[in-house]
């Protein structure tokens, strides 16, 4: 009946994940099916042009919010088509026979009946492929086989709800056809088969059901459906809102995949071309919520892969992310969802930063200069700023970018921040957080410039400037984190009689645990305060007049010196750095000479 093709609607699909524009309009369904048929007639055109014409990517423009009839499509004329006096047809109409059998059962929510629908769905695509072979000059021959495929895919949206017939979808070849029909001539075809996988790959399915969904995802590893899903982008045009919810929803699937198989993280990155597909999104100039997901996948690749990160600096990645950044350093984001995009991107950057080459990729880029301006400007990105300094600046690899922030008169930005740092809540940051950032990048840049003359003492000369300031502003920062220390050992104190909240099985498992608690609850941020005292009392020259005006401060607070010795000390012996051990030893014996501290 030709009205019912005409008034056609996909069955109700289950519950998908959230996206940025759901298809959820009254007028979609009409304007899916004038989507499919404008693909129809555009192929005819080309073919009544050129002679070889296939149906490709349908697009209208996403001002088309009310159903249209394409030219050339009406009831005559898929009459005339459907009616066609051919034995091919005759075949055809065999198939749509097989096809109603097939949809008569009614319980979709069965493994047998999702398997009555993954065999519909087997004989509608190969009767598009058929037709699409043997009427490639006159699509509107297979325009109505197109719309039952898409039909057919649609019901298919219950098999998530099904997760037992996933190994039935594994074991009949209607697997390797949705894989196949990812790449299909119509987007519309290929968007649907997307929709569906990311929903049998959703999280929560494959959680609740590992046994079931196990093979599904060996499968769709082995098949490399993300080298498919890369090349299927580069067709999809993301001002039609269809087609950019087809790019969400491969994004949607790479996560799921990343989630389900992290071990597989380097294959997708490099050998399936995910990393430098991410990197080409996010180089692009504005805002799109796909270009938040891509940040968002680019961190998950990131953050815990060596070569992943060695890659992306291969790949230019490192000056990508700085010229997005860039964009930052004299306007704020326009909204939430940009600030996160932005916060992704210099997580990326600081990930990035863990590689050595990345730091030299970074120091020549002008990474430095970036940040410096970012700092100057007080603009929201200020603590992002703070933390990819410290990421830039740390280890032994950073002694030549903590040399050019010197150079570049960066102790001019830093110390006004380290007197006055952002407030936490217009920054993001919490307080630990950024009061840790700015004493790692003090702390680094004494650790790296203490062999340059020239650097140490300009360095060092911000610490005795404004009547000692700066001194006073790390004495305060000392008592504070340790007050903050002393409450959390009395907390340990108590927990440690209760041994359920331990995951040691040993004493000296135990103690490691409880040493790595007290840094997160504040020691690490004491550890970095007193490092910068020691240094700066034990490198400065004995007439720079630095240790009677420490003395004063930690009098008035009835507070000992030896206790920043100690902390050093402690700090030393869960050191895992031979260099730095044997340059800070030294120090340590000059600050105890200095303040007359017994052994």
């Amino acid at each position: 009946d030709i009205t019912e093709v005409l008034s056609y609607k996909p069955a109700t699909p289950g519950q998908r994940r959230t996206r940025f524009s759901d298809n959820t309009d009254t007028g979609y369904v009409e304007r899916k099916r004038a989507r499919l048929a404008v693909a129809a007639a555009a192929a005819s055109a080309s073919a009544s042009g050129t002679g070889a014409g296939v149906a490709r990517s349908s697009r209208v423009p996403p001002s088309a919010s009310a159903p249209q009839q394409p030219a050339g499509l009406n009831k005559e004329a898929v009459l005339r088509a459907l009616e066609a006096d051919d034995n091919a047809e005759g075949d055809d109409a065999k198939v749509d026979s097989d096809d109603a059998d097939a949809s008569k059962p009614s319980k979709a929510d069965s493994v047998s009946g999702m398997r009555l629908l993954m065999l519909q769905l087997e004989k509608r695509a190969a009767r598009n492929a058929e037709l699409r072979v043997k009427y490639s000059d006159n699509p509107e021959k297979f325009m109505e086989s197109e719309v039952e495929l898409h039909s057919a895919l649609q019901e298919l949206h219950t098999l998530p709800t099904v997760p037992a017939a996933y190994p039935v979808l594994c074991e009949l070849p209607v697997l390797d056809t949705l894989l196949q029909l990812v790449l299909h001539e119509n987007t519309d075809i290929s968007i649907a088969v997307i929709d569906l996988i990311e929903e049998m790959t959703d999280t929560d399915v494959l959680a609740e059901n590992p046994d079931d969904t196990e093979q599904l995802i060996a499968k769709l590893m082995d098949a490399q459906l993300v080298m498919m899903l890369v090349q299927n982008l580069d067709r999809l045009d993301e001002t039609i809102k269809e087609e950019a919810d087809g790019v969400h929803s491969s994004f949607g699937i790479i996560e799921n995949l990343c989630e389900a198989r992290p071990d597989c993280l380097e294959q997708m990155a490099s050998k399936q071309g995910l990393l430098a597909c991410l990197l080409k999104r996010i180089g692009k100039r504005g805002f799109s919520p796909n270009k938040l997901y891509a940040s968002e996948l680019l961190a998950i690749l990131l953050q815990s892969s060596e070569p992943n990160r060695l890659l992306l600096g291969e790949l230019k990645g490192v000056d990508i992310l700085l010229n997005q950044l860039a964009h930052y350093k004299r306007q704020d984001p326009a909204d939430s969802e940009e600030r996160e995009l932005m916060e992704n991107l210099f997580n990326c950057l600081c990930s990035a930063l863990l590689a050595k080459a990345n730091k030299d990729r970074f120091l020549r880029g002008e990474g430095l200069q970036l940040m410096n301006l970012i700092l100057r400007e007080k603009r929201v990105a200020r603590p992002s700023a703070l933390k990819v300094l410290d990421y830039a600046l740390n280890g032994p690899d950073g002694a030549d970018n903590a040399l050019k922030f010197v150079d570049i008169l960066g102790l001019r930005t830093i110390f006004p921040v380290f007197m006055r740092p952002p407030k936490p809540k217009k920054s993001g940051f919490s307080v630990q957080e950024i009061e840790e950032h700015l004493c790692s990048i003090l702390h680094n840049l004494l650790r790296h410039c203490a062999n340059s003359p020239t650097h140490k003492t300009r360095i060092l000369a911000k610490f005795v400037e404004n009547d000692h300031a700066k001194m006073e502003r790390l004495a305060e920062l000392h008592f504070k984190w340790r007050d903050s220390v002393k409450a959390a050992d009395r907390r340990l104190l108590a927990e440690r009689r209760q041994p359920e909240l331990w995951n040691a099985s040993t004493e000296e498992e135990l103690e490691e645990e409880v040493y790595l608690r007290r840094l997160e609850m504040g020691l690490f941020t004491l550890q970095l305060v007193d490092l910068i005292l020691l240094q700066v009392c034990a490198m400065s020259p004995p007439d720079a007049g630095v240790v009677r005006p420490v003395r004063q401060m930690f009098n008035m607070r009835s507070s000992p010196l030896p206790a920043v010795h100690g902390v050093v000390k402690e700090h030393l012996a869960h050191s895992d750095d031979a260099e730095e051990k044997a340059r800070l030893e030294p120090l340590l014996a000059v600050f105890k000479e200095r303040f007359g501290l017994a052994e």
